[in-house]
């Protein structure tokens, strides 16, 4: 099939989705990875040669096939089918072993080892001696060294890892998009607020049904364990969305007892003392035990506060005649806590935040602070009509790059937010620019008839995080794109995505995009103030939480070993962080899409690493000025348009002038310790 027909192999810009379908998959994953392999095969019968000879070549065939998977990958996550499905299951296994095989190239290994020995190779600096050594790294902790048996076994893990990683997402989302619970009576959803009912009853119209719809979406899931006064309620939806993926033909339960034994094979292969160290050999944490330490400084650091929130809940389980604290009471009596304390509550901020008003207070900040106009532009070729489509231009006109939103749930659509780099650009050999391409997207709560998608103030810091990602990519500067952009680090990732989440907590920037959706109000300075005192609310809870999961993550890695049934061992991991037996009755781990179907294995541990980072140098904005265009440009040419030229440690030294102060973090969302 010629590139003209088939759409995959279209390299216009943007991709054309709405030309996409299933069919089109296979042929097109068949000819990109076919024209490769053939580079591949020329490249490593050769000799000598210059690095834009090999690195280059091998660059370019590598790039062929990601341009055309990743569009298939990325309608797999927003608009699934059982065609596409298909499509995806039969290519995938294809686009595993070219990689595996890439790697185990004896001819284009022999290649590169001789290039980075020549004088030329040598004699490289900057940015081409750093895609030299970490691509022969790459070859390396992929098995290039290894003889053939030990490549054929890891050839074959791989692929059968891909496939154990697609059938746990697919599971997850057939069994989100399963549940539904229809409510005939408004008073067994007492408690709810108004808009979280409208949104239910328009569920239930569009469904066929009278009444109320209640689903496994998370802006479904969070109103009824926010807000929902029976308990029984807020018991079926919570055991419902525990209960996923554990049981019948859909149980991930087996799924990820192979994963974890396949990633203890793989590192055991490459000659690793287990997976988390082989992971973490490229990041800044470098391995396992470095990990480990830095959870259990941070979990003894956030005991006390955990403690002090705990023993709130479980007063409050109490006074409410509740007679203990339950997993489906958590969220509800938060809610009733936060706002008899500080007057505040998430449904009391939505009238303040429409989307549309965010979407454009955020553009708005990156325009001041890093000189960057986002426009919407129009664009027909896309995959659902809630898609929309924008363009990142910078100071002198020039087109950084596009990208697409997607802001809302659908059966079709995993779930959660993220971003995806689609195109990687950047500066040209000739003097131009490439513009990259990319997407987020969300699952943030729909408009209804009477009104438009009003936003938690959560919701708000999740579309900051996500553009974080996107500035990252669309404002890489890097020249060789397999190390510009989010192509870095994982722990280094989330920083410039949790950086921009400090920008919805300050007046000068709400005041840019926070204004009630019918009076056109700004945010009231009494309920930002109240919103502010509430800022730390539950913070040791909510902590204790997120190390929680990074520390399961670890353990299971570092310590199970297949010895007993894995949801056991992952509720005895989970038990010191919880105060009862009945929060591990059931757990997170069979719809713990991040380690098994993302690329969080043994790096959950990132989001606390990177926030660590990110509160610290969020210090320079409080002190120089928070929307000060010198700063942000400082971060955007320091941290954003530098992807992974150099390590990610002397980026923050280039930005801070400094090393990272390691108490940041508990000092900005703890504050001082308890007293006892």
């Amino acid at each position: 099939m010629s590139r003209a027909s088939n759409p995959l192999l279209d390299r216009s810009f943007p991709i054309p989705f709405d030309r996409i379908t299933p069919a089109d998959v296979v042929p097109a994953v068949t000819e990109a990875i076919a024209r490769a392999q053939g580079r591949v095969e020329d490249l490593g019968s050769e000799s000598g040669g210059a690095c834009a000879d090999v690195l280059g070549e091998l660059d370019k065939a590598t790039r062929e096939v990601s341009l055309t998977w990743g569009p298939v990958s990325h309608l797999s996550n927003v608009a699934s089918t059982p065609e596409l499905r298909e499509a995806h299951a039969e290519a995938l296994p294809e686009i595993t072993r070219f990689a595996s095989r890439l790697h185990h190239h004896e001819g284009l290994f022999r290649r590169l080892r001789e290039f980075s020995e020549s004088h030329e190779g040598r004699t490289l600096t900057g940015l081409r001696r750093r895609h030299l050594d970490r691509t022969l790294k790459d070859f390396r902790r992929a098995g290039a060294d290894l003889g053939p048996d030990d490549k054929q076994a890891l050839e074959k893990l791989q692929v059968e890892l891909a496939d154990l990683s697609r059938r746990f997402e697919e599971n997850l989302l057939d069994e989100t998009s399963a549940f539904k619970k229809v409510i005939r009576s408004a008073g067994d959803l007492a408690g709810l607020p108004a808009t979280a009912m409208e949104r239910a009853a328009q569920l239930a119209a569009h469904a066929g049904e009278e009444g109320w719809l209640v689903t496994l979406d998370m802006p479904s899931v969070q109103a009824v364990l926010q807000h929902a006064d029976d308990r029984g309620l807020r018991r079926e939806i919570h055991s419902a969305y525990l209960d996923r993926c554990t049981s019948g033909e859909r149980d991930n339960g087996p799924l990820i007892s192979r994963i974890l034994e396949i990633r203890r094979q793989l590192a055991a292969i490459l000659g690793y003392d287990d997976f988390p160290d082989y992971r973490l050999e490229t990041l800044m944490a470098g391995s396992g035990g470095r990990v480990r330490g830095f959870l259990d400084d941070l979990i003894r650091g956030t005991r006390p506060f955990h403690d002090r929130d705990t023993a709130d809940l479980e007063a409050r389980a109490r006074g409410a005649g509740l007679g203990g604290l339950e997993p489906w009471d958590v969220s509800y009596l938060m809610e009733k806590i936060r706002k008899e304390r500080f007057d505040v509550d998430d449904e009391m901020l939505r009238p303040w935040f429409p989307l549309d008003e965010v979407q454009a207070g955020l553009f708005e900040i990156a325009n001041r602070l890093f000189g960057l106009s986002v426009q919407r532009v129009d664009n027909p070729a896309v995959w659902h009509p809630d898609a929309g489509f924008f363009e990142v231009r910078d100071e002198a006109g020039v087109h950084l790059g596009s990208f697409y939103t997607d802001w809302f749930p659908r059966d079709t659509k995993r779930q959660g937010a993220w971003m995806d780099s689609l195109v990687s650009g950047g500066p040209s050999a000739s003097g131009g620019f490439g513009p990259h391409l990319a997407f987020i997207g969300g699952n943030f709560t729909p408009p209804t008839p009477s009104r438009p998608s009003l936003l938690t103030h959560r919701e708000v810091c999740t579309l900051f995080h996500e553009f974080g990602h996107l500035l990252h990519h669309t404002c890489s500067r890097v020249e060789i794109p397999e190390r510009g952009g989010v192509n870095v680090a994982w722990d280094w990732v989330e920083v410039p995505s949790q950086i921009m989440e400090n920008w919805c907590w300050q007046r000068e920037a709400l005041d840019l995009f926070a204004r009630h959706y019918e009076t056109r109000e700004p945010l009231p300075d009494e309920l930002l103030q109240r919103l502010l005192a509430a800022r730390r609310f539950m913070g040791g809870w909510l902590q204790m939480r997120q190390l929680s999961f990074a520390n399961l993550d670890l353990e299971l890695h570092r310590t199970y070993g297949g010895d007993g049934p894995v949801m056991d061992y992952a509720a005895r991991t989970l038990r010191p962080f919880v105060p009862s037996d009945r929060f591990v009755e059931r757990h997170i781990l069979p719809s713990f899409a991040h380690l098994f179907a993302g690329g969080y294995a043994s790096a959950y541990y990132s989001y606390i690493w990177s926030e660590t980072l990110e509160a610290d140098a969020f210090s320079r904005f409080e002190r120089e000025g928070l929307l000060d265009p010198a700063v942000g440009r400082a971060f955007r040419d320091c941290i954003l348009a530098r992807g992974d030229s150099r390590d990610a440690d002397e980026l923050f030294r280039d930005f801070m002038g400094r090393d990272p102060d390691p108490t940041a973090l508990i000092r900005r969302n703890l504050g001082s310790p308890p007293q006892p």
